[in-house]
């Protein structure tokens, strides 16, 4: 039977516990989000004693299912001061699942100010150790003697400089297969959180674990085989499919073209130097140059889908892994920036330091709009990063996010929303997704409910991307997230194939009966999401959000988009529908 794992950072006490009934059914963000709502006072400091930070396994994470490798981590978030659940690929869920551990609830904080812990975690228990000789360093340089040390075959997750200086858009890094430090859990700051808890990082070594029980083989078979046909049957996730070939950054050029590509600020639709970034060009680049470089790699075991690359130098050594189109977007078209050369630096810098991608390009974006760099500067960008790096009081402003350092500078142009730095999907284009942003729980956040599928893509059905009653759309969106892919354990990706071919969708559904001996239906998954929804509204309601906050920036409003030259006129009644208020 699985268990959970309690560490208090205070007295340096790692205790195992039995699973509550109420979170037998519940993994990932389903199971983060319910521990968060029950010990985590909704008004308490992000960064104080009474916060708690939770890994938590999707329910099939750990088995067989294709591309499930996914590890939920939440808490409290010190970016957003709400309600917060990030997910990252890599090696330290399925490890974490393998030694049956439902979640690592670690609480409290060190008596010692400024001291860093490392917690290894294997079959016989787990232990606090010193982590002296690792704090300070950047990960590029600490994962190697991490591994050096445990061995090669360890998960890791954790928390790079950034974290340690508690800025708040530090990421949760986990290792990938080749033990790169370069799958991150990034959004809403939970790599702050647990810097404030002393906790460098977690080492996972399932050799001998009981592994993940499955309730009824024969079910979850059935469902496994009907997921697998079906991502090897669509045409965006298929073997030689768009993803597979060309990366996520394969929307680069998809979504400029539909005019909706954020571009230096947010304040244009299309960027001109789109091609130079878009996956075409890494697909193309990594055939020139050779070397290590490659598509088509997989960011965690077991994946078929394989959307992940590793960019190389001129010389076929090792820029960085990896190119992803929500990292070469916003350190690229956010900042005006066409050179995948800098988009890969200042990725590998983010991995390096710990940082969200996505927060620190649209940081460095507002930045750039203050005049501390002009747009398309990509040298004044990586000396903007490595300020961050340093923990210079300028990086201290940038390493807290967009909206901190739109405040500090003045600048009103702020695509923000609950503090969060929005995605790359222009909302005054694209209405479903700017409601999603709006009414999210977690900030601006396109993984809370991906409609970019039906509006952009044609996936389950198309969707005409101006029209701005989409209060029912954002609703499912969101609710079907929040269980079917959020807490299985599933990666967002599987949601191409899911919502165009029903087989798909019943695979996705038997394979969590399979693991849990349940009996569930579609519409059960459902009003599970919803569950999890009503549960992270009510949190936030109580840390004293109010309507207001499911708002998007003014500026979005009065200022039109070109070429659509379209503001985002999705009515206040409308935001207000999606969830009842």
């Amino acid at each position: 039977m699985s268990k959970i794992l309690r560490v208090n950072m205070t007295d340096r006490t790692a205790k195992s516990e039995d699973v509550p009934e109420k979170y037998q059914l519940l993994g990932g963000r389903g199971l983060t989000s319910a521990i968060t709502c029950d010990e985590v006072p909704p008004t308490c400091h992000p960064l104080g004693p009474n916060n708690k930070v939770t890994f938590s396994t999707g329910i099939v994470t750990g088995t067989t299912a294709p591309t499930s490798g996914r590890i939920s981590i939440g808490g409290k978030s010190p970016l957003t001061g709400g309600i917060k659940e990030t997910n990252s690929g890599g090696m330290a869920g399925q490890k974490l699942a393998r030694l049956g551990i439902k979640a690592i609830i670690v609480e409290g904080l060190p008596k010692e100010k400024g001291k860093f812990w490392l917690l290894k975690v294997n079959k016989d228990g787990a232990q606090l150790l010193p982590a002296d000789e690792f704090a300070g360093k950047g990960l590029y340089e600490t994962y190697p003697k991490l591994f050096a040390k445990f061995g090669k075959n360890v998960g890791i997750i954790g928390t790079g400089v950034a974290g340690e200086r508690l800025m708040s858009m530090a990421g949760v890094c986990v290792n990938d297969p080749e033990n790169r430090p370069s799958r991150y859990a990034g959004r809403g700051g939970m790599g702050a959180v647990m810097g404030s808890k002393g906790l460098k990082a977690v080492i996972l070594d399932d050799t001998g674990g009981p592994g993940v029980p499955i309730a009824n083989q024969e079910v979850f078979d059935a469902g496994r085989k009907k997921l697998v046909a079906a991502l090897q049957e669509h045409a965006l996730t298929k073997p030689g499919g768009t993803l597979n070939t060309y990366g996520t950054a394969a929307l680069v050029n998809v979504i400029n073209e539909a005019g909706a590509f954020p571009t230096r600020n947010f304040s244009d639709g299309r960027f001109e130097g789109a091609n130079k970034i878009s996956g075409e060009t890494i697909n193309e680049t990594c055939k020139k140059r050779g070397g290590v470089g490659m598509t088509g790699h997989s960011c965690s075991p077991g994946c078929i889908i394989k959307c992940s690359n590793v960019y190389p130098k001129p010389d076929g050594t090792e820029l960085v892994s990896c190119q992803e189109y929500e990292s070469v977007w916003s350190l690229g078209a956010n900042c005006g920036i066409d050179s995948l050369e800098v988009t890969g630096e200042l990725i590998r810098l983010c991995n390096n330091y710990g940082v969200d991608t996505i927060e620190a390009g649209v940081t460095i974006g507002v930045a750039m709009e203050a005049g501390l760099a002009k747009f398309g500067d990509g040298k004044k960008a990586i000396e903007l990063m490595h300020e961050i790096g340093k923990g210079t009081p300028l990086g201290h402003i940038l390493g807290n996010g967009a909206a901190i350092t739109a405040g500090t500078f003045g600048v009103v142009r702020c695509p923000t929303v609950k503090g969060q730095g929005m995605p790359a999907y222009e909302p005054r284009a694209i209405k479903g997704i700017g409601i999603i942003y709006a009414t999210s729980t977690m900030g601006a956040d396109h993984t809370s409910g991906y409609t970019i599928a039906p509006e952009i893509l044609d996936v389950g059905g198309k969707v005409d991307k101006f029209i701005v009653e989409k209060a029912d759309l954002a609703r499912n969106f969101q609710y079907t997230t929040a269980y079917i892919f959020d807490s299985s354990g599933h990666c967002l990706f599987i949601s191409f194939a899911v919502l165009d071919i029903s087989s798909g969708l019943e695979g996705v559904v038997e394979e969590c009966n399979g693991v849990l001996g349940t009996n569930w239906t579609v519409d059960d998954m459902l009003r599970m999401g919803k569950e999890i929804v009503d549960r992270e509204r009510a949190f936030n309601e109580a840390a004293g959000f109010t309507k207001i906050h499911d708002r998007l920036p003014e500026f979005m409003k009065y200022e039109k988009l070109p070429p659509h030259n379209v503001v985002f006129d999705v009515p206040d009644t409308e935001l207000d529908k999606v969830h009842g208020r």
